[in-house]
This record gives structure tokens, C-alpha cells and sequence, in this order.
């Protein structure tokens, strides 16, 4: 049983978005990191809600802790959130009580802190005879000072979400219409964010002027929809359309779609992270596949690297794809010498150590007639704290491989992140703190290797100022507020 917002029209429930353990003077602060999250839209269908489910359901690698949906019928706004995946938050009578044209649904995960249903989105309030709902992927390096200063002229705040901040300010310059609401809006707020938002009347999704975060939009028959990843359209048959443009801001209601550009930084800065760990592979962002983008990341770091070695094999599944290429330059065979239990998440964003541990107990079972006795390459996607692959290389160890070599599809992750995924502070990453032979012998490898920053970079087109890849160089195209900064890189 999952606890659950009940089915609400009009005012609707303000919900949390801050997770984080924060010291004392940080308790009310949104500055620190968040989670990865998932928004789909719809608009122009009689059964807008069941899409938003589907499109949920497809974007659920991005968060599994709880999901939200938001319908309009043209009058009334109601919507449906609570805790788990989306499976388990929504059923055909929830669905069919979000009556109307038009939804917005959310995903997410969970901060290192709570997890609780006052942190689902998406985030409904009421405002001048209107309501209005937003859903939000990504984060505000300057919210805190933002906050400050609406609360020094009288603004009230009932929650400490990034979302919460963004409403404000287009609540006090609704009077200009949604649109230059909106340009106000991204004139004041820095960081990653990627949002769709819902009225009575229409749907709207917007970018960030840097475009750290993928958003794309999707046609079917007459209805129109927006989506973190092409994934979700493939789910429901939409056709790719394009992609929301950095700065962008897309207005779709019974006239059509109407984009307007909003503000636009000289150079764009897609979180390449996005390619090589969080993203389906069978999804389309920034306008790249995301399958073929991780097999070239495994073909250069074959490129650079091939010890002696029986085959290669990759910790499922985010190190599936660039397995697939680096065995293929390599010209070595790929085993699929560990098993994954499908119904454990993702482990580096759990909220404990010890959860930490159990899930990666559970969640990876290695063959041990292919391992016995082999010197074996292993393909990892990224290691972070380091727990997790060390755990994972002494189980492969006990089934008997002579000598383990780890690759790992990117270079050493340093820093923490800004924007949006909930990487540690700068002190847990296991790679700010040893170097990579030190990295080696905590993680019990034979040989450890990374794919260079260059390589990287060749292998993702050759445009290095395309991308954010500050978690590997510590380049930030946005710096955070002071307080924000100061926390997390201690």
C-alpha cells in the first residue's frame, strides 16, 4: 500500500522537492543537488492521462521513488501522485477520474535524504482564479539567493523545491501573459531545467538557455507531446518530431504549437552524463543515439587500451553498450558473465550505505561456469563512491576468475554535479580523493583504466564545447551561490 494524494480539482496540494541532509543553516535551502527526473506532457487527446502513464512508464529509469500526473478537461485541473513506480502509483480507476485533453506527469528520485510524498511532483498551485501545475527536471544554482530575495518582498514559501521558485516568479509577472512570464522568469534563474507546465487552457515546456537537460517533442495524429526522452513517444507511437531548443519555450493549446525564444547562451552545455549513464539506449537526446553514442565510447577506450584477456563482459545494464563496442574493437568475444535481478533501481543514489550494499547483492548474480578459471575484462559505465564496484568485483572474484580488469566508458569523475543528478559531494567521489592506481587496488582489480577526457570527446563528434562534462574537469558553465558551492565541493 502506498500512501497517495488523493484526486484533488483546482487547489491543488504544494509538494517538496529538497531531499538533501543539509547542516542547520541549509535547512531551508534548495541549492544543493537533486535528482534525475523524467516529465512527459500531452495535449489534444481524450485520453491524455492513460498517455501520460504510458509515457511515464517509458521514462522510469529516470526515477523510481514516485510519480505524479496532473489532466486538464479545459475547466478543472485534478491530479494523482504517491510514492513508487508508476505501475504502482496509477490503475485504470485513477486514470479514469484524470479526465481531460491535456496532462503533465513526473518521475523522480530521492536526494540522499527522505522519501516521502510531499517530494512528488508535479507541483500544482492556485493562483488568481487559475491554477497551475510544473513538473521539473533538473536545478537552480542560484535558488537560495533567488529565495532570499522573494521572501525579503513578501513571498511565502511553503516547500524548499526549486519548482516552488520558478512559479513565484511567474506568478508576479503573470499580468505580461505566460510567455514573458516566462522570459522574466529565465532571466532571473541559472542552472539546468528542463520543465513542462500545465494550465486550464494549455501546456507549455521550456529549456534552459545552455540546454543542460533533453526535452523533445513528439506528434500524434493531433495531439502534440513533450518528453525527456524519445522513448516515451515510441511507447505511445508518436513520431519524433524535434527537439525543444535550448532557451526555447513551446505554447501548445487549441491553435497549435507556438514557439517562442526565450534567452539563448552564446554555447550550448548537454550533460553528456546523460549519454553514458542515465538515458534509455534506445532514446534519441540532443539529437544523438544514445546506443550508438555508448558503443563509440567503448570502441575509443579499446582503442586506447586491450590487455590480455578471454572476453569482455559488462555489469548490466548501463554497461551493456559499451561493451558491445569495445568487444567489436577489440576483437574480443562478449560474455554476459553476471545475471541482473530487473526489479532492483539503480544502487549509487540510494539513500544508505547499507541499502547500498543489499541492492548490489541482489541485483547482480555472477555465472560462475563462464568466469571460472578466465582472465576477464569488465566494461563499467562510471564508478562513483567506488562501494558498489567493489562489492561486484570480489563476487566475480569468488566465482573464480584468475585476473579482472576493469574499463570504465568515461574519464575519472571528480566533481560534484550542479545541475541536476545527485552525485556526492566532492569528498565521497572516490576519484577526487585516490588516484587511479589507488582506485585499483580499493576496488581489488588486476589493472584499472579510464577513457580519456579526449577520447571522450572524439568519440562524442568532436565538439568539445557542446557538452558539460564539469563532473570530470571541474569546468562549470554555471557556478553555484557561494553557500551552495562551499557545501558540496567540502
Amino acid at each position: 500500500m502506498h500512501t497517495s494524494a488523493s484526486l484533488k480539482s483546482l487547489g491543488c496540494s504544494v509538494c517538496s522537492h529538497s531531499g538533501l541532509s543539509l547542516p542547520p543553516a541549509w535547512s531551508l535551502s534548495p541549492g544543493g543537488p537533486r535528482e534525475e527526473c523524467g516529465i512527459f506532457a500531452v495535449y489534444g487527446h481524450p485520453e491524455a492521462a492513460k498517455l501520460a502513464y504510458f509515457g511515464l512508464y517509458a521514462l522510469q529509469h529516470r526515477g523510481q521513488e514516485s510519480a505524479g500526473i496532473v489532466a486538464s478537461d479545459g475547466k478543472t485541473i485534478r491530479q494523482h501522485k504517491a510514492m513508487g513506480l508508476v505501475s504502482e502509483v496509477f490503475n485504470e480507476s485513477i486514470l479514469h477520474e484524470l479526465s481531460g485533453h491535456a496532462a503533465i506527469g513526473h518521475v523522480r528520485y530521492s536526494t540522499t535524504g527522505s522519501s516521502v510524498l510531499q517530494n512528488a511532483q508535479p507541483f500544482c498551485v492556485h493562483h488568481s482564479g487559475s491554477t497551475m501545475a510544473v513538473a521539473h527536471n533538473g536545478n537552480l544554482v542560484n535558488a537560495h539567493l533567488i529565495r532570499q530575495e522573494l521572501e525579503r518582498h513578501g513571498s511565502i514559501f511553503q516547500t524548499t523545491m526549486d519548482s516552488e521558485i520558478i512559479v513565484h516568479l511567474l506568478a508576479k509577472a503573470a499580468s505580461k501573459g505566460i510567455d514573458e512570464a516566462i522570459i522574466n522568469a529565465m532571466k532571473l534563474i541559472k542552472g539546468a531545467y528542463s520543465v513542462v507546465m500545465q494550465t486550464e487552457k494549455a501546456i507549455i515546456g521550456f529549456r534552459d538557455p545552455l540546454g543542460f537537460r533533453p526535452l523533445v517533442i513528439g506528434r500524434m495524429n493531433d495531439a502534440w507531446v513533450l518528453a525527456s526522452e524519445t522513448c516515451a513517444l515510441d511507447l505511445i507511437q508518436a513520431e519524433y518530431v524535434r527537439d525543444v531548443e535550448r532557451g526555447e519555450i513551446v505554447i501548445i493549446d487549441h491553435n497549435g504549437l507556438q514557439s517562442i525564444q526565450g534567452l539563448q547562451a552564446p554555447h550550448r552545455a548537454n550533460c553528456i552524463f546523460e549519454f553514458i549513464y542515465f538515458a534509455r539506449p534506445d532514446s534519441n537526446i540532443f539529437s544523438k543515439n544514445v546506443y550508438t553514442f555508448r558503443k563509440s565510447l567503448g570502441a575509443a577506450l579499446a582503442r586506447e587500451i586491450t590487455p590480455d584477456a578471454d572476453f569482455v563482459m559488462p555489469f548490466p545494464d548501463s554497461g551493456n553498450y559499451a561493451a558491445v563496442g569495445y568487444a567489436q574493437e577489440a576483437n574480443l568475444p562478449l560474455e554476459m558473465a553476471v545475471i541482473r535481478n530487473h526489479y532492483v533501481g539503480r544502487t549509487f543514489i540510494q539513500p544508505s550505505q547499507s541499502m547500498r550494499d543489499f541492492s548490489v547483492r541482489i541485483k547482480l548474480n555472477p555465472v560462475r561456469e563462464v568466469l571460472r578459471g578466465k582472465k576477464v575484462v569488465i566494461m563499467e559505465d562510471s564508478v562513483i563512491r567506488g562501494t558498489t564496484s567493489r562489492t561486484r568485483v570480489k563476487e566475480i572474484r569468488d566465482a573464480g576468475a584468475k585476473e579482472i580488469t576493469m574499463v570504465v566508458s568515461c574519464p575519472p569523475t571528480k566533481f560534484p554535479c550542479f545541475y541536476g543528478i545527485d552525485f556526492p559531494t566532492r569528498g565521497e567521489l572516490i576519484a577526487a580523493r585516490k588516484s587511479v592506481e589507488e582506485i585499483r587496488e580499493f576496488l581489488g582489480l588486476d589493472g584499472l583504466y579510464y577513457l580519456g577526457i579526449d577520447a571522450m570527446i572524439e568519440a562524442a563528434g568532436g565538439n568539445a564545447e557542446r557538452f558539460c562534462m564539469a563532473c570530470f574537469d571541474g569546468n562549470y558553465p554555471l557556478p553555484p551561490d557561494a553557500e551552495t558551492g562551499k557545501f558540496l565541493m567540502e
